[in-house]
């Protein structure tokens, strides 16, 4: 299953937030989309999700436009991770991650299997009865994801995630990331907004450089992550070495050289 977007434009107040913004996941691939703050990454993902109509363009999921399906059929077959996930009532971990499940039109033993296996895949078993409001940020990053993981399906062949892993530490973040790694090569497409380049670079197929709105480039991780592009993108001098055929970065701004 393929979700395509063509020529996206999205208008406030007077300025771009995205412009004619094309982009093609595709199924088996892991496309990473990287930006400052305040390109319209978020944006771009809520316009993908049909949490938002666009002011131009379009977005079809397996060749049908994504506005005309109820919410119902959508959430059968796309999973979406936002920033933001409010939550003010005290479910358990388990309750949150069942959530995701329900779309599905499981039967209860069946929607239990979802949600054990999202949960053996984020070790979030001991967690399972903590109420979710009491989580840090971190371990609710984590049962967010479980939740997209106990949605997913043969039919669930979308993905698309918004800084998933920006609160968690550095074992976790592998750990999702590798679960999201495994989905796309077990066919899915997926997406996800970033902020670490070497974790871009470890995980990506294709890469999406966002910039005021624009795409500045999109292509495979090698061929768009270069020292120039990222510079451009990012307003610093940004440094690439290949080591073993994985790009490794350098960024310096003024006098100052930060490894990333």
């Amino acid at each position: 299953m393929s979700l395509q977007a063509d020529t996206l434009t999205v208008q406030r107040n007077g300025r771009f937030l995205l412009e004619s913004v094309d982009l093609s996941l595709t199924p088996g691939s892991l496309t990473v989309v990287l930006g400052p703050n305040g390109a319209g990454k978020s944006t771009l993902l809520h316009m993908l999700a049909g949490l938002e109509r666009p002011d131009g363009g379009s977005v079809r999921l397996n060749g049908q436009p994504l506005l005309a399906m109820d919410s119902l059929e959508r959430a059968r077959r796309l999973a979406v991770m936002t920033q933001d996930q409010p939550l003010d009532f005290a479910f358990s971990v388990e309750e949150v991650v069942l959530l995701g499940a329900y779309p599905l039109g499981l039967g209860r033993a069946e929607e239990r299997a979802h949600c054990l296996r999202g949960l053996q895949r984020l070790e979030l078993q001991a967690l399972a009865s903590r109420n979710y409001l009491s989580l840090s940020g971190g371990e609710q990053q984590r049962v967010q994801m479980a939740r997209v993981l106990a949605q997913c399906s043969e039919a669930t062949a979308v993905l698309l995630l918004d800084e998933p892993v920006s609160a968690m530490d550095l074992r976790h973040q592998h750990l999702c990331l590798r679960q999201l790694r495994r989905l796309a090569d077990a066919g899915a497409a997926v997406l996800v907004i970033l902020h670490d380049l070497a974790l871009a670079a470890r995980y990506a197929d294709r890469v999406l450089l966002l910039k005021n709105g624009r795409v500045l480039v999109q292509g495979g991780m090698l061929e768009t992550m270069t020292a120039s592009s990222l510079s451009r993108l990012f307003d610093v001098r940004v440094e690439v070495a290949l080591v073993a055929g994985v790009p490794r970065f350098s960024s310096s701004f003024a006098d100052d050289t930060v490894l990333l």
